[in-house]
């Protein structure tokens, strides 16, 4: 694999460049020339004959010429003025004559804005070349790479809080402005790659470099990532490189009349469980066009970073072989063997090569679980959350089973953790908020009921425990942070495009007179913390005690001692736990501070000191007040004291 990394890029560097290639976008597609004239270029191996034909020229056909290796070139001279002769977002077609003699219309691959009149008709392509009083200029630098990340997770169409989909603008007035006084420094948009079926999240990607007009134009989205860079936010791309739509009038596939074009030809190009198409990494031009994908959203929209979805499909032959369970254990082997697709792994070092060569400061991240190729990676636990909480008495749940999970990671990885994602947030899943909370009042002027208690309790420890334990960066998704009870149902025929659940309530959060404003308040404390602290570019935890029948775990991490009582009554007034630094320590984070909806069991000004006496393989150890179903922060007061 390693071998079919370095000759694919030898090759390309021979023979074109690795910088050239990967700037196609520059060439191929259809596009305004500084001498006003338009330059149409594709790659169309079947095809006998091709044509443009458009609203600029009353839907005449003109002809391209062949220019070999399946490469197809037009020039369209400008208008006596010297004007561009194609109409600013009006509509063009591909005309293709295919060596089976059939005609066929397409959207170029190219395409940077393609629109639906009706959702569920397919996209129209409108040839985008605003006049330079309507684009947008970049004011703001890039922020500095993140030595850690909190990442936002976010879904452009669902950050309204009325029934529709939602627009760039919106997000960047409304939904920036939160992130950024949530302490988040990372925003992961998901969905902005085109995509013609909404309810798919983004997963089945028709048009590789339109940014989706569901949202609004090319020029949105760029202030929208200019504004972020302005808070000092950022900005991540999901992108999907692994498989694409199978849609034929607007997407790739049948693209040139055949199955194959950017695509494995016969079944190993199709995954039919997900009712996609797989590429083909040996091909020069599946290469060029995904690389100048990245590229391109790079340089044109200044994003600063990817996450890659679908992996499995571009490692694995039969990805459907090989589960979350397989993908986060520690035996590497089950990397290596005939059951690898080598060219996926070797276009996988090849893009994560070209990306971090050309940008040093950006960050790539890798959907799943899988292998070590320079990429970020994430760690999931959720499913063993939903397992304690909803399926398991509160004291039935074994401490050093959460331990062995937490530490059986691979600890020379990057992870992102997370306590849910927007994967747990769809239809047919229940949201952690509602699995804790469940229909309990969150209204301040009802009383709190024991399952309301338990559930705000274990929201706040969950999150503060997965945020602190392992990871190099942690995952919000959008609404989450204040507990948001509600899944995400996209609109779709089965729902009779119904908006109800696809939205965010964020009034839920701003409203005083409800519950949710003390999650919203905890999540802001936590990455205020780790902000200070910075527990998150520091190593992983140090595990100092577990006690199965206290139901209590002790942490270190980054100079600071984590505290966990998950026992549902027991409080303990003087309970000792190992500390490795001498001193006296202070509360920094407390998720009973009644500020965030607790009880307040422990004076904010406490501090307790420690003894230079041995306990659970520490040099010292401490007295606490430790209540029940509570976790806490410690630092020492040398740290804290005129910070």
């Amino acid at each position: 694999r390693y071998g079919m990394f370095e000759k694919t890029k030898m090759a390309i560097e021979r023979e074109e460049g690795l910088d050239r290639f990967t700037h196609a976008y520059k060439d191929f597609g259809v596009m305004m020339m500084e001498d006003g004239r338009v330059r149409c270029m594709e790659w169309i191996p079947n095809a006998r004959a091709v044509y443009l034909k458009g609203e600029f020229n009353n839907w005449n056909l003109i002809p391209y010429r062949e220019v070999g290796f399946g490469k197809w070139e037009l020039f369209i001279p400008a208008n006596r003025d010297g004007s561009c002769a194609v109409r600013h977002c009006s509509e063009l077609k591909i005309v293709i004559e295919t060596k089976e003699n059939q005609t066929i219309e397409r959207i170029s691959p190219w395409a940077k804005y393609v629109v639906q009149c009706d959702h569920n008709q397919a996209f129209k392509w409108k040839f985008w070349n605003p006049p330079s009083s309507q684009r947008f200029q970049i004011t703001h630098t890039r922020p500095r790479k993140p030595d850690r990340l909190r990442i936002y997770e976010a879904h452009i169409g669902i950050a309204s809080e009325r029934c529709e989909i939602s627009t760039y603008r919106y997000f960047t007035s409304n939904i920036l402005p939160r992130i950024r006084d949530q302490g988040y420094n990372s925003l992961l948009l998901m969905a902005v790659v085109e995509h013609s079926y909404y309810p798919s999240w983004g997963y089945q990607v028709t048009n590789y470099f339109s940014a989706s007009s569901r949202y609004g134009t090319p020029e949105e989205f760029k202030e929208l990532v200019d504004t972020a860079h302005g808070m000092g936010i950022y900005v991540m791309l999901d992108v999907m490189h692994g498989e694409a739509s199978k849609n034929d009038l607007d997407g790739l596939n049948m693209f040139d009349g055949t199955d194959a074009c950017y695509f494995d030809d016969g079944p190993q190009g199709f995954n039919n469980q997900n009712d996609t198409r797989v590429f083909d990494y040996t091909k020069w031009e599946t290469l060029r066009f995904l690389l100048s994908q990245l590229r391109y959203y790079v340089n044109e929209f200044h994003v600063d970073g990817f996450r890659f979805n679908g992996l499995s499909t571009m490692i694995f032959h039969d990805p459907s072989k090989y589960g979350q369970h397989q993908l986060c254990s520690r035996d590497y082997q089950q990397y290596f063997g005939r059951q690898m697709r080598t060219e996926g792994l070797a276009y996988l070092m090849l893009m994560n090569d070209m990306l971090h060569n050309f940008y040093p400061n950006l960050i790539t991240i890798a959907e799943t679980k899988l292998l070590n190729c320079n990429t970020t990676n994430r760690f999931f636990n959720f499913f063993l959350l939903v397992q304690l909480f909803s399926e398991m008495r509160d004291e039935e749940w074994d401490m050093h089973f959460i331990r062995q999970m937490l530490e059986e990671n691979r600890n020379d990885e990057k992870k992102i953790m997370f306590t849910e994602n927007h994967e747990q947030n769809e239809v047919g899943r229940m949201t952690l908020s509602r699995i804790l909370i469940g229909d309990s009042p969150m209204s301040e002027c009802q009383q709190v009921t024991p399952q309301l208690d338990r559930g705000l309790s274990l929201y706040k420890m969950s999150r503060l425990f997965t945020h602190a334990f392992a990871g190099q960066g942690f995952l919000n998704f959008i609404g989450n942070e204040f507990g948001h009870p509600d899944w995400v149902e996209l609109p779709s025929p089965s729902n009779n495009d119904n908006y109800q659940f696809a939205r965010r309530q964020f009034h839920m959060a701003d409203n005083q007179q409800m519950r949710y404003k003390y999650l919203n308040r905890f999540d802001r404390a936590i990455n205020k913390t780790e902000e200070r602290f910075g527990w998150l570019k520091s190593n992983q935890a140090v595990v100092t005690r577990t006690h199965n029948g206290d139901k209590v775990i002790v942490f270190e991490r980054a100079g600071l001692v984590f505290v966990f009582n998950f026992h549902p009554t027991k409080s303990y007034p003087d309970y000792k736990i190992p500390v490795r630094q001498r001193g006296s320590y202070k509360i920094m984070l407390d998720t009973d501070d009644n500020c965030f909806g607790g009880h307040s069991r422990n004076q904010a000004n406490v501090e307790f000191h420690s003894m230079n006496e041995q306990f659970e393989n520490s040099p010292n150890s401490m007295m606490i007040y430790l209540p029940s179903r509570s976790g806490m922060v410690l630092a020492q007061s040398n740290l804290v004291d005129g910070y």
